[in-house]
C-alpha cells in the first residue's frame, strides 16, 4: 500500500541512473496469492509478465541488459523472481524485496537457461504473512542452480516490508553498475 518505492528511489544512488516504475492497477498485479497455481492468476499474471517484459525491451534499447536491476516488494519481487527465471541472460541484478518464484507448495520449479552470474538478492521475513520463508531458500536455490550469484537474508520478525539494510544492498548493487 502506498508509494512504497519513495525511500526506494530516495536510497539508491541517483546519479546516472534512470528509475522506470511500471504501476500495477488497483495496486495489484494479480488478484490472488503467488502461492496459488499460476492458472488461478491468469489472465493477470501472464499480462503482468508481457508488461514487464514490454518495459525491459524498451529500456534495454537504450541501456544494455547487463546494465539493468530489476527490483520489487510483495507481488512485484514475485512477478521479477518469474520473469527473471522465464527470461535468463545476464541483468545487471534482481532484487527482490518479499517475493519469491509462483506455485503452490510442491511446485518444481525447472527453468532452462543461465542467468550468467547476474547478481541477486532475496530478503524477507522470517515471519512474513505472505512469503513463506521456504519460498524465499526455493527461489535461491533454482537461481543459484541458474548460475545466479544470490545473497539471501531472512530478517527475523521484520514482518512484511523492507528494511534499511535491505535498502542498504540494493543501493550497493545499484553504485556497482
Amino acid at each position: 500500500p502506498g508509494d512504497w518505492h519513495a525511500p526506494v528511489r530516495r536510497r539508491l544512488p541517483g546519479q546516472g541512473t534512470a528509475f522506470v516504475a511500471p504501476q500495477a492497477e488497483r495496486a495489484t498485479w494479480y488478484p490472488k496469492s503467488f502461492l496459488e497455481p499460476t492458472a488461478e492468476n491468469d489472465p493477470w499474471f501472464s499480462s503482468a509478465l508481457g508488461l514487464v517484459h514490454d518495459v525491459f525491451e524498451d529500456v534495454t534499447e537504450h541501456v544494455p541488459a547487463e546494465r539493468v536491476l530489476l527490483l520489487g516488494f510483495s507481488q512485484g519481487a514475485c512477478l521479477g523472481s518469474e520473469f527473471v527465471a522465464r527470461n535468463p541472460r545476464r541483468y545487471g541484478g534482481f532484487v527482490a524485496f518479499s517475493g519469491g518464484l509462483h506455485g503452490p507448495e510442491g511446485t518444481t520449479h525447472d527453468y532452462d537457461g543461465d542467468l550468467a552470474g547476474t547478481p541477486v538478492f532475496l530478503g524477507c521475513s522470517d515471519r512474513d504473512p505472505h512469503i513463506p520463508e521456504e519460498r524465499v531458500h526455493e527461489t535461491r536455490a533454482v537461481f543459484q542452480s541458474m548460475g545466479a550469484a544470490v545473497t539471501e537474508r531472512i530478517y527475523e520478525g521484520m514482518g512484511h516490508g523492507v528494511n534499511e539494510e535491505e535498502l542498504e544492498h540494493a543501493a550497493e548493487m545499484v553504485a556497482d553498475l
